[in-house]
């Protein structure tokens, strides 16, 4: 088996917020995440395919058209946006480093052509980062 990863970057600001509790309940939760005009992020995105090479290629996956679907199905959506405000597949979700990395996995499994998505890690900073690896 050989794992591929695909790396790209997006600029995006947001709000930690559950609407389900008051302003003090997500100010503690949260901190100052919780700003109600939100802050931002300069995330990167590390998604990798396992698999098996091709004899015909060499490849598991042609990163060209890795790099395509990233750019498609996610960048483009999220890239110097409000994740609560502008993006669709957002509402109503809270969107952690953890949330944004479940969402993008079911954008993104399904439209992987060849080999199987293994991983998707997010970083938000270059402390912080989440490894999702499906159900």
């Amino acid at each position: 088996m050989v794992y591929v990863t695909r790396r790209a970057t997006f600029s995006a600001s947001h709000r930690l917020f559950n609407p389900a509790l008051s302003d003090e309940e997500n100010e503690k939760l949260y901190d100052k995440c919780a700003n109600p005009r939100g802050h931002g992020h300069n995330y990167v995105l590390e998604v990798t395919v396992a698999g098996k090479q091709s004899e015909r290629s060499g490849y598991v996956i042609d990163l060209k058209i890795l790099k395509q679907i990233l750019e498609t199905e996610i960048i483009r959506k999220v890239d110097h946006k409000h994740l609560n405000e502008d993006v669709d597949f957002l509402k109503g979700v809270i969107p952690t480093t953890e949330n944004l990395a479940r969402e993008f996995w079911k954008i993104l499994e399904p439209k992987i052509p060849v080999g199987t998505l293994c991983s998707i890690r997010l970083s938000e900073t270059e402390n912080n980062s989440v490894e999702y690896r499906g159900e």
